[in-house]
């Protein structure tokens, strides 16, 4: 059979979806524009896509666009075939329904046993098979706060369905990010087995003020932190994550702590640690080594013929103390390195990991091309106590993320 074009980009962003179906039902709200660029995001991360639409949604966007965005066809009206039967049970079951946008007439029908547009329908033999369910409002601000509406979404919400909470902007209850979507579509059908698990995240760069304006930092951008944090709240866990000022998107549904100094960082690290009984602390943060031993209080003079010489102090190493304040938390450590091959970075890891007492480490070379440092892949080395190696090769962050936790849930149990 012949494949259809725009099919070529699923798996391109990730594989988080892999094998799984995913009927999009779109209803008649003007965020309906958004559905493609929805759809195409989920495929991009592994799903097939299936979209199902409304009358009303079909006067806003035209089901060609939409067949053109999945690559498949479009469900319109049902027919002798059944469609919500046919996609709700069988070997062409779907994994999971999201509707998106869902109106506030749509998600009171949903609530209340309505079945009188293809979608609706959809949700009911779902719900009747327990598919899981996602949904994502949108609709004027007056009515995702009317008294009815309100009673609905806490009905749904005890029956296992799941919301996206829309963004409240312009007196509307606008539909929410496309990541934000992903993301719990994503959280839905991924298994929880971090459920229980407390775990501390530190990641970004630091910034050390030589004054006012000017500081020492580094290119670190946080993504590799923010992907296992964002897969970890996947998993189930209860994720806080200690961030210095990088530029990654983080996930929602975290607790999130800023920073900007490391002296910042340790603080609120030690003090979460202290405070709290976590399970595993992870240490991405590329925070700085040495700090101005006196920062100037007013911007420091640009005058070309000085010579501006810094004296240095060292900062304190956040990892080094983990275990001084919470022995029994599993501690993963990560050392970047630039130039050392394969052998000497291992060495250089393992004394690291020794040094810190920590559990695991994870090694790797920032030098390489697109690799680390902002960017969207990574490749490392995890070493064990044992001096034991294992090669994680190149792949987008995330999936280094969810290979990562395999490993440490594994030598968690152990």
């Amino acid at each position: 059979m012949e494949v259809h074009p725009s099919r070529d980009i699923i798996g391109t962003e990730g594989d988080e979806l892999a094998r799984k179906r995913i009927v999009l039902g779109i209803t008649g709200s003007v965020a309906a524009f958004r559905c493609p660029e929805i759809a195409r995001a989920l495929m991009r991360h592994g799903a097939e896509v299936f979209a199902v639409m409304s009358d009303a949604a079909q006067e806003i966007i035209h089901p060609n666009l939409m067949e053109w965005a999945t690559g498949n066809p479009v469900v319109t009206r049902l027919t002798g075939k059944i469609e919500h039967v046919m996609f709700t049970t069988g070997p062409s079951k779907g994994d999971l329904i999201l509707i998106a946008p869902c109106t506030a007439n749509t998600l009171s029908k949903i609530c209340w046993g309505i079945d009188d547009t293809p979608v609706t329908s959809f949700v009911s033999s779902g719900m009747g098979t327990k598919i899981p369910i996602v949904i994502a409002p949108a609709m004027h601000e007056t009515m995702y706060r009317q008294p009815f509406l309100v009673e609905n979404l806490k009905r749904l919400a005890a029956l296992g369905i799941r919301f996206v909470e829309p963004r409240e902007a312009e007196g509307k209850a606008k539909i929410a990010s496309t990541d934000d979507i992903v993301s719990a579509v994503i959280e839905a059908l991924t298994t929880k087995d971090y459920a229980g698990t407390k775990m501390l995240v530190t990641a970004g760069p630091t910034v050390e003020f030589l004054d006012p304006i000017r500081a020492i930092t580094n290119k670190s951008s946080g993504k590799m932190g923010a992907a296992i944090a964002a897969e970890a709240k996947a998993r189930g866990a209860d994720v806080t994550l200690v961030y210095g000022p990088g530029s990654a998107s983080l996930p929602h549904g975290i607790r999130l702590i800023r920073v900007n100094t490391t002296d910042e960082m340790y603080e609120a690290s030690i003090s979460e640690l202290e405070s709290t009984d976590y399970n595993l602390f992870i240490g991405t943060a590329a925070a700085a080594d040495y700090a101005p031993a006196v920062p100037s209080p007013l911007k420091i003079s640009s005058s070309r013929e000085e010579r501006l010489q810094v004296e240095l102090s060292a900062t304190p190493k956040i990892v080094d103390h983990v275990k001084e304040v919470s022995a029994k938390t599993f501690v993963v450590a990560f050392r970047a390195q630039v130039g050392l091959d394969q052998n000497a970075l291992v060495d250089d890891a393992y004394e690291r990991l020794r040094q810190a007492k920590a559990d695991l480490i994870v090694a790797n070379d920032v030098g390489k091309p697109n690799i680390g440092f902002a960017s969207d892949y990574n490749e490392v080395l995890v070493v064990d106590r044992e001096k034991r190696v294992t090669h994680l090769e190149r792949a987008r962050k995330r999936h280094i993320a969810k290979r990562l936790l395999d490993i440490v849930r594994e030598r968690m149990q152990a």
